[in-house]
């Protein structure tokens, strides 16, 4: 799995991982692993008065594992990877799949106006005072504290651009 590289200049950026992404898919993880875990019991253990359950059926135990494999990979590459980045050029936004490919760069330039709603949990771009168009970013996958972060860095940084002009 690839790592995140080295920073050039941490304290000029703020990043905002898809952590709560991630903790959901640690926990349906954990919940197949019980499954699993149960499943085997069930195959294997018995009374002194009745055979197991599913006698002869412990491979079943073993179904579940390439999908808790694939949800603790896609739950570490969450946690570590970037979703938003904000930089002094702009914001970065990356996908989940293929971030290297098709990641999204809005210029400080671009945007005119930036509204947080924490409650709806979306960060609207506005690249017109019309609001007419810009770019919709749901907060669902940054933690709730990260959310009110994000929402008091945005906050501060329109109101330091509103003093410039």
């Amino acid at each position: 799995m690839a790592i995140p590289k080295k920073i050039q200049s941490p304290e000029k950026e703020m990043r905002f991982t898809r952590a709560a992404q991630g903790r959901l898919f640690l926990v349906v993880a954990a919940v197949m692993i019980a499954i699993s875990f149960g499943l085997w019991v069930l195959a294997t253990q018995g009374t002194e008065f009745e055979a197991p359950r599913l006698e002869g059926y412990a491979c079943t135990a073993l179904l579940p594992w390439p999908v808790i494999f694939l949800l603790l990979r896609l739950a570490v590459r969450c946690i570590r990877h970037a979703y938003l980045i904000f930089t002094p050029l702009g914001i970065e936004i990356f996908p989940l799949f293929r971030p290297e490919k098709h990641m999204t760069l809005i210029t400080w330039q671009e945007i005119f106006l930036v509204d947080v709603d924490l409650p709806t949990q979306r960060m609207l771009l506005h690249h017109n005072a019309e609001k007419t168009s810009g770019i919709v970013l749901s907060l669902r996958p940054i933690l709730p504290a990260q959310q009110r972060l994000l929402a008091h860095a945005m906050q501060t940084l329109m109101q330091k651009r509103a003093a410039a002009c």
